[in-house]
């Protein structure tokens, strides 16, 4: 699974939030940016009711977190 429980010394637990990643040092390169194809929903299937445009900021879910992200159209 990708949920855990951990006890980490010297780390309160307001220090730690959902999404966050406990891996070895060095062991993952993290990103900011990448391209992606995504399947949109359709309104039949309970995704949007009306188009989106360059600059639509919807949620995008990653495995136990979720994030803002920014569609740029060609």
């Amino acid at each position: 699974g990708d949920n855990i429980g951990a006890l980490l010394r010297g780390v309160a637990r307001e220090d730690v939030q959902r999404g966050q990643v406990l891996a070895a040092p060095g062991s993952i390169t993290p990103h900011t940016k990448f391209k992606a194809e995504v399947y949109v929903l359709s309104k039949d299937e309970g995704g949007r009711h009306t188009p989106f445009f360059t600059n639509y900021r919807p949620q995008f879910y990653f495995r136990t977190t979720d994030v803002t992200g920014v569609v740029n159209l060609p």
